[in-house]
Protein backbone atom coordinates (compact mmCIF):
# COMPACT_ATOMS: atom_id res chain seq x y z
CA UNK A 1 0.00 0.00 0.00
CA UNK A 2 1.64 3.06 -1.05
CA UNK A 3 1.68 6.88 0.65
CA UNK A 4 -1.90 8.77 1.19
CA UNK A 5 -1.67 12.22 -0.90
CA UNK A 6 -0.63 15.10 1.49
CA UNK A 7 -4.27 16.38 0.76
CA UNK A 8 -5.60 13.56 3.27
CA UNK A 9 -2.96 14.97 5.90
CA UNK A 10 -2.88 18.83 5.05
CA UNK A 11 -5.40 20.48 7.75
CA UNK A 12 -4.41 21.05 11.51
CA UNK A 13 -7.70 18.70 13.49
CA UNK A 14 -6.20 17.46 16.86
CA UNK A 15 -3.73 18.34 19.53
CA UNK A 16 -0.05 17.62 18.40
CA UNK A 17 0.09 13.84 18.84
CA UNK A 18 3.88 13.38 19.09
CA UNK A 19 6.32 10.70 19.22
CA UNK A 20 6.79 9.02 22.93
CA UNK A 21 6.76 5.47 25.16
CA UNK A 22 2.80 5.50 24.31
CA UNK A 23 2.91 6.50 20.57
CA UNK A 24 5.67 3.58 19.23
CA UNK A 25 6.81 2.24 16.01
CA UNK A 26 6.74 5.95 14.48
CA UNK A 27 8.73 5.93 11.55
CA UNK A 28 11.78 8.07 10.98
CA UNK A 29 11.43 11.86 9.38
CA UNK A 30 12.21 11.42 5.85
CA UNK A 31 14.75 15.42 6.77
CA UNK A 32 17.52 15.19 8.96
CA UNK A 33 19.90 17.47 7.74
CA UNK A 34 17.87 21.20 8.78
CA UNK A 35 21.35 23.20 7.94
CA UNK A 36 22.82 23.80 4.82
CA UNK A 37 25.94 25.50 3.35
CA UNK A 38 28.24 26.83 5.18
CA UNK A 39 26.92 26.33 8.90
CA UNK A 40 30.08 27.71 10.69
CA UNK A 41 30.36 31.29 9.08
CA UNK A 42 30.55 34.40 11.39
CA UNK A 43 27.36 36.77 11.64
CA UNK A 44 29.81 39.45 9.90
CA UNK A 45 29.92 36.90 6.68
CA UNK A 46 26.38 37.28 5.53
CA UNK A 47 24.59 40.61 5.74
CA UNK A 48 20.86 39.92 3.42
CA UNK A 49 18.67 37.48 4.60
CA UNK A 50 15.70 35.60 2.82
CA UNK A 51 12.48 33.92 4.49
CA UNK A 52 10.03 31.87 3.09
CA UNK A 53 7.32 32.61 5.15
CA UNK A 54 3.52 30.34 5.28
CA UNK A 55 0.54 32.07 5.10
CA UNK A 56 -1.99 29.20 5.99
CA UNK A 57 -2.39 27.32 9.30
CA UNK A 58 -1.99 23.94 7.78
CA UNK A 59 0.37 20.72 8.11
CA UNK A 60 3.80 20.01 6.17
CA UNK A 61 4.90 16.91 5.57
CA UNK A 62 8.10 15.65 6.12
CA UNK A 63 8.72 14.10 2.70
CA UNK A 64 7.88 17.77 1.49
CA UNK A 65 10.78 19.77 3.47
CA UNK A 66 13.07 17.53 2.55
CA UNK A 67 12.42 17.85 -1.20
CA UNK A 68 12.02 21.86 -0.89
CA UNK A 69 15.34 21.54 0.96
CA UNK A 70 17.23 20.07 -2.16
CA UNK A 71 15.16 21.74 -4.48
CA UNK A 72 16.74 24.98 -2.83
CA UNK A 73 20.33 23.03 -1.83
CA UNK A 74 20.74 22.25 -5.63
CA UNK A 75 19.47 25.82 -6.92
CA UNK A 76 21.39 28.01 -4.69
CA UNK A 77 24.98 25.82 -4.42
CA UNK A 78 25.04 26.31 -8.87
CA UNK A 79 24.83 30.00 -8.22
CA UNK A 80 26.04 31.14 -5.62
CA UNK A 81 28.41 27.98 -4.30
CA UNK A 82 28.59 25.61 -1.90
CA UNK A 83 30.09 28.30 0.55
CA UNK A 84 27.58 31.23 -0.65
CA UNK A 85 24.88 30.52 1.58
CA UNK A 86 23.94 29.31 4.84
CA UNK A 87 20.17 27.86 4.98
CA UNK A 88 18.45 26.82 8.02
CA UNK A 89 14.96 24.64 7.78
CA UNK A 90 12.67 26.16 10.74
CA UNK A 91 10.13 23.96 11.46
CA UNK A 92 10.29 20.16 12.97
CA UNK A 93 8.34 17.21 12.05
CA UNK A 94 7.26 15.86 15.15
CA UNK A 95 3.04 15.49 14.70
CA UNK A 96 2.86 11.76 14.20
CA UNK A 97 0.18 10.74 11.25
CA UNK A 98 -2.24 7.37 11.76
CA UNK A 99 -3.50 5.70 9.32
CA UNK A 100 -6.20 2.37 9.16
CA UNK A 101 -5.28 0.33 6.73
CA UNK A 102 -7.95 -1.69 5.48
CA UNK A 103 -7.36 -4.84 2.28
CA UNK A 104 -8.35 -3.56 -0.68
CA UNK A 105 -7.92 -6.70 -2.81
CA UNK A 106 -10.19 -8.77 -4.13
CA UNK A 107 -12.68 -10.77 -1.85
CA UNK A 108 -11.03 -7.87 0.84
CA UNK A 109 -15.49 -7.05 1.46
CA UNK A 110 -15.93 -10.32 3.33
CA UNK A 111 -12.60 -9.33 5.75
CA UNK A 112 -12.71 -5.68 6.06
CA UNK A 113 -14.19 -5.01 9.62
CA UNK A 114 -15.13 -0.83 8.78
CA UNK A 115 -15.01 1.32 11.55
CA UNK A 116 -14.30 -0.82 14.63
CA UNK A 117 -10.99 0.14 16.32
CA UNK A 118 -10.34 2.49 13.65
CA UNK A 119 -7.86 4.99 15.68
CA UNK A 120 -5.29 3.95 13.00
CA UNK A 121 -1.52 3.37 13.43
CA UNK A 122 1.85 5.52 12.74
CA UNK A 123 2.29 6.21 9.47
CA UNK A 124 4.52 9.29 8.80
CA UNK A 125 5.53 12.76 10.53
CA UNK A 126 4.34 16.25 9.52
CA UNK A 127 5.73 19.96 10.96
CA UNK A 128 2.42 22.05 12.06
CA UNK A 129 2.70 25.47 10.60
CA UNK A 130 0.72 28.48 11.81
CA UNK A 131 -0.10 32.10 9.80
CA UNK A 132 3.31 33.85 9.17
CA UNK A 133 5.22 31.27 11.09
CA UNK A 134 8.54 31.22 8.72
CA UNK A 135 9.87 28.16 7.21
CA UNK A 136 12.92 28.53 5.49
CA UNK A 137 15.42 30.91 6.01
CA UNK A 138 18.42 31.73 3.87
CA UNK A 139 21.22 34.44 4.83
CA UNK A 140 23.87 35.29 2.15
CA UNK A 141 26.03 38.14 0.52
CA UNK A 142 24.15 41.36 -1.06
CA UNK A 143 24.93 39.82 -4.88
CA UNK A 144 23.32 36.15 -4.39
CA UNK A 145 19.83 37.81 -3.13
CA UNK A 146 18.19 36.99 -6.55
CA UNK A 147 19.43 33.51 -6.74
CA UNK A 148 17.88 32.90 -3.07
CA UNK A 149 14.52 34.41 -3.79
CA UNK A 150 13.89 32.29 -7.29
CA UNK A 151 15.38 29.08 -5.06
CA UNK A 152 12.98 29.72 -2.32
CA UNK A 153 10.52 30.41 -4.98
CA UNK A 154 10.63 27.11 -6.63
CA UNK A 155 10.63 25.84 -2.56
CA UNK A 156 6.88 26.68 -2.69
CA UNK A 157 5.79 24.20 -5.07
CA UNK A 158 6.78 21.53 -3.00
CA UNK A 159 4.22 22.70 -0.42
CA UNK A 160 0.47 22.55 0.09
CA UNK A 161 -1.00 25.77 0.65
CA UNK A 162 0.37 29.53 -0.27
CA UNK A 163 3.63 31.27 1.07
CA UNK A 164 5.25 34.35 0.53
CA UNK A 165 9.10 34.84 -0.29
CA UNK A 166 10.72 38.06 2.19
CA UNK A 167 13.64 39.83 2.53
CA UNK A 168 14.25 40.80 5.26
CA UNK A 169 15.59 44.14 7.04
CA UNK A 170 17.98 42.19 9.24
CA UNK A 171 21.44 41.52 9.45
CA UNK A 172 21.42 37.54 8.78
CA UNK A 173 20.25 35.96 11.17
CA UNK A 174 20.33 38.51 14.13
CA UNK A 175 17.67 40.36 15.35
CA UNK A 176 19.35 43.28 14.79
CA UNK A 177 17.88 45.85 11.54
CA UNK A 178 21.01 46.40 8.82
CA UNK A 179 21.89 50.14 9.82
CA UNK A 180 21.36 49.29 13.08
CA UNK A 181 23.82 46.44 13.45
CA UNK A 182 26.82 48.54 11.72
CA UNK A 183 26.18 51.42 13.77
CA UNK A 184 26.50 48.92 17.06
CA UNK A 185 29.41 46.95 15.43
CA UNK A 186 31.37 50.73 14.95
CA UNK A 187 30.76 51.05 18.39
CA UNK A 188 32.25 47.62 19.79
CA UNK A 189 28.76 46.32 20.51
CA UNK A 190 28.63 43.28 18.56
CA UNK A 191 29.49 40.06 20.49
CA UNK A 192 29.76 37.10 17.48
CA UNK A 193 27.99 33.87 18.62
CA UNK A 194 28.32 32.30 15.47
CA UNK A 195 25.69 32.49 12.92
CA UNK A 196 23.65 35.17 15.50
CA UNK A 197 24.82 37.70 17.58
CA UNK A 198 25.03 39.57 21.59
CA UNK A 199 24.51 43.13 22.10
CA UNK A 200 27.41 44.22 24.62
CA UNK A 201 25.14 46.24 27.57
CA UNK A 202 26.27 48.80 30.31
CA UNK A 203 25.39 45.60 32.69
CA UNK A 204 27.15 43.32 34.47
CA UNK A 205 30.59 42.56 36.48
CA UNK A 206 32.89 46.10 35.79
CA UNK A 207 35.44 43.58 35.09
CA UNK A 208 33.86 42.24 31.65
CA UNK A 209 33.88 46.32 30.64
CA UNK A 210 37.05 46.81 31.50
CA UNK A 211 37.85 43.69 29.36
CA UNK A 212 36.27 44.81 26.59
CA UNK A 213 37.31 48.17 26.60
Amino acid sequence: MGRRPARCYRYQKNKPYIKSRYCRGVPDSKIRIFDLGKKKANVDEFPMCVHLVSLEKEQISSEALEAARIAANKYIAKHAGKEGFHMRVRIHPYHVLRINKMLSCAGADRLQTGMRQAFGKPCGLVARVDINQIILSVRCKQPHVTAVVEALRRCKFKFPGQQKVIVSDKWGFSNLEREDYIKKRGEGKILSRGSHCKVRTGHGPVANIIDAN
